[in-house]
């Protein structure tokens, strides 16, 4: 089964996008902010994907996303960013810190598990 990290500081965002993901047939892992989710790349092994949003307590989503692409073991791990920044210098700055995919939230279900499988090759 294929594993997940989502990374959010909203417990309602990532369970919605946890039952999402669950309803499609992925497994799911979740963390509250990048200093957790960091913990759990090193602690849960065969992540296949991670989304993440950027705003969030304790590191933040470009730093998380930055971290992950200098650390060998993660850095080719697709990375897709969910935030509500619609903004096109967040954009880039998603893209340029590392992030495959940029969506905005609200996310439609579909969209996110289509990403996900684009993302992981399936």
């Amino acid at each position: 089964m294929v594993k997940v990290l989502i990374v959010d500081d909203s417990s309602m965002t990532r369970n919605f996008h946890a039952y999402i993901l669950r309803s499609a047939g992925f497994a799911v892992i979740d963390a509250s902010d990048g200093v957790e989710a960091l913990e759990k790349l090193y602690t849960e092994g065969d992540i296949a994907c991670i989304i993440t949003d950027l705003n969030m307590p304790n590191m933040d989503g470009l730093t998380f996303i930055r971290r992950v692409r200098q650390e060998p073991l993660f850095a080719d791990v697709p990375i897709i960013v969910v935030t509500t920044l619609d903004d096109a210098t967040d954009r880039k700055e998603g893209i340029r810190a590392g992030a495959n995919f940029y969506l905005t939230k609200p996310i439609q279900p579909s969209v996110l598990v289509e990403s996900v499988r684009i993302a992981v090759g399936g």
